[in-house]
């Protein structure tokens, strides 16, 4: 027993040891093994995950039959595999590969039919997981070229920041989870791991969202609280993937999380009632869309995801119906409907229409979604600027550590940078882009520094990275045009929000209103207001708490456009107009 139990040295000694033992069923197992099966090897082109509960396939009825179980359900699951991968990749493994690998799960299989027969099928789940990590030892080296490709030209590849916005539930941890899946981040064996462990929860069709939900608390309620990120590459492009929570309680995350994307993907649900609680005055599919415009995204791709739901089964009527409503309000924050706004049909949990196209949905002719994210237009940022990285966190590893977006200008290794508004002088040790060594790095990269010359409690999020020689402007009071989104009452001079600029997350009074703005014509009216009231323009002036980093709209807009929330809600969106110098 303690020799079947240890893993085997070669897998000839071990159908030597095991000859004379050997079950008498066992050889008609392995004749029925489909031999010319494709192996499970997680690659780019693998076919869409059908989780169990989906499948029409017997797969998991074997589970109670005692002795033959895992062999008979490896049979079966092997058996459909052609099916699923089509031949796309027959012709790059050889038959040779393919025999070792079919000896490898059937060798695995064997041991497993011997434990469970010693046990009698006392604690067959137990017997399968050992079964499963024993597999698991064997196979670990073999699929690591598949999953991760390095070519060398990896970080000449355009950047590009994603970040997935919604209301709560419509889905967006579940299709980044698909996304990292079929371009090959997350292999089939964590996904089965995670389904496995859901299941047992009792929540079987959250598992491609734990890919992105990494801690507990996220795992067991299903709802996203910190920002995930992920990247994953196309042929032309790399994306960093950034999950934003959809819960209103941590709408102030998922502005962090806007700020550093150039897209943004809104992701709405087509299920009947879940779209309308989304769309309505207090749903999130709203906020979160204005305040992705407010943080200076530009393009938006809505998916209309949940099309598989038995409410919806891919419905023309449906998904026009949920455009027609949208397009007017994204068209009211500020979208250009024909050049900013692509809307396309989708369904997460199963990825249809993510990577290939589907078939119930002859009605919708455009790409799918991420062939769809590789053909967009590349961005223009210019590298020649200042540096300006605003930080989103901080850890200590090491050294120092920071995580940002590099809004303009460009950081190489060694560089004397300086830390605003402390105006502490660092040095970068080194510079990690998506968790990547590099040399040095480009606007729109996500980056990890270590720096040198400062302490991680001397940091907080929105401090800004500066190059020596352009330090960008800090101070508490500045001019700004505010537009009042929503408040019930009136606003007057003394009025306390939170103001969220670029990271920075601080407290701000309105100290005085110059003047209002005719919404029309944009001409400034003279009279000085004594309050404003909602879907009212105007300028004020704005005292901040504490020093903030900030520059105008003009010169620098990333770092120019603020949003003010109170109560948990968006009161007014602005963009900086000047800065005030304070009195000495």
């Amino acid at each position: 027993m303690d020799q079947r139990d240890s893993a085997p040295d070669s897998w000839e000694l071990e159908d030597d040891a095991e000859a004379p033992t050997a079950a008498a069923g066992l050889p008609a197992a392995f004749a029925a093994l489909n031999v010319n099966a494709k192996p499970f090897v997680p690659n780019v082109n693998a076919p869409v995950f059908v989780p169990s509960f989906l499948q029409t396939s017997p797969v998991d009825v074997p589970a109670t039959d005692g002795s033959a179980d895992p062999v008979s359900s490896m049979e079966v699951t092997e058996a459909v595999a052609p099916v699923e991968n089509g031949s796309t990749e027959a012709d790059m493994t050889t038959e040779e590969e393919t025999w070792e690998q079919k000896e490898e799960p059937g060798g695995g299989g064997g041991g497993g039919g011997q434990e469970d027969l010693g046990a009698e099928g006392a604690c067959e789940e137990g017997t399968v997981r050992k079964d499963d990590e024993m597999m698991e030892e064997d196979e670990e080296e073999m699929p690591t070229p598949k999953v991760a490709p390095a070519p060398p030209d990896a970080p000449k590849k355009e950047h590009v920041n994603v970040v997935f916005i919604g209301h709560v539930d419509a889905g967006k941890s579940t299709i980044g989870g698909q996304i990292m899946y079929l371009t090959g981040m997350v292999d089939k064996r964590t996904l089965e791991k995670y389904e496995r462990e859901a299941k047992e929860k009792n929540r079987e069709t959250w598992y491609l969202s734990w890919a992105l939900d990494t801690n507990q608390e996220e795992r067991d309620k299903g709802k996203t609280v910190e920002v995930g990120r992920a990247y994953f590459e196309t042929e032309k492009k790399h994306f960093t993937l950034l999950d934003a929570p959809g819960h209103k309680s941590f709408v102030p995350n998922m502005i962090g999380g806007a700020s550093q994307a150039d897209l943004a993907v809104l992701v709405i649900s087509a299920r009947k009632g879940e779209f309308e609680t989304g769309f309505e005055k207090g749903g999130q599919t709203r906020e979160h869309a204005m305040l992705a415009k407010t943080a200076g995204v530009k393009h938006l791709i809505v998916l209309v995801n949940k099309m598989d739901d038995p409410t919806v089964s891919w419905s023309l009527e449906r998904y026009e119906e949920c455009k027609e409503k949208l397009v007017p309000f994204l068209k009211k924050v500020g979208f250009n409907p024909k050049k900013d706004i692509h809307f396309m049909p989708c369904s997460g949990l199963t990825g249809a229409n993510l990577k290939d196209p589907v078939p119930e949905c002859p009605w919708y002719t455009g790409l799918p979604f991420i062939a769809h994210l590789d053909s967009l237009p590349n961005f223009t940022r210019s590298s020649d600027g200042p540096v300006r990285l605003p930080i989103v966190d901080k850890y200590k590893d090491m050294g120092t550590v920071i995580l940002g977006k590099l809004e303009s200008g460009s950081i190489s290794k060694a560089q004397q940078l300086v830390m605003m508004p402390n105006r502490h002088t660092v040095e970068v040790l080194s510079l990690l882009s998506d968790d990547v060594e590099t040399d040095d790095a480009a606007p729109g990269e996500n980056l990890k520094l270590r720096l040198k010359g400062i302490e991680e409690e001397e940091i907080l999020p929105g401090f800004i990275l500066c190059s020596p020689d352009n330090l960008c402007h800090s101070g508490r009071t500045f001019d700004a045009q505010i537009v009042i989104i929503e408040h019930k009452s009136i606003i007057c001079p003394g009025y306390n929000a939170v103001l969220h600029i670029h990271t920075c997350i601080e407290e701000v009074q309105i100290t005085a209103f110059i003047c209002l703005v005719d919404k029309k014509t944009g001409d400034k009216i003279k009279t000085r207001p004594r309050f404003v009231k909602q879907d009212q323009v105007c300028i004020a002036r704005l005292r901040a708490a504490g020093v903030i980093c900030l520059e105008t709209f003009k010169d620098f807009p990333q770092m120019g456009r603020f949003t003010l929330r109170d109560e948990g809600k968006t009161i007014a969106i602005g963009k900086v107009l000047k800065l005030v110098p304070e009195k000495e």
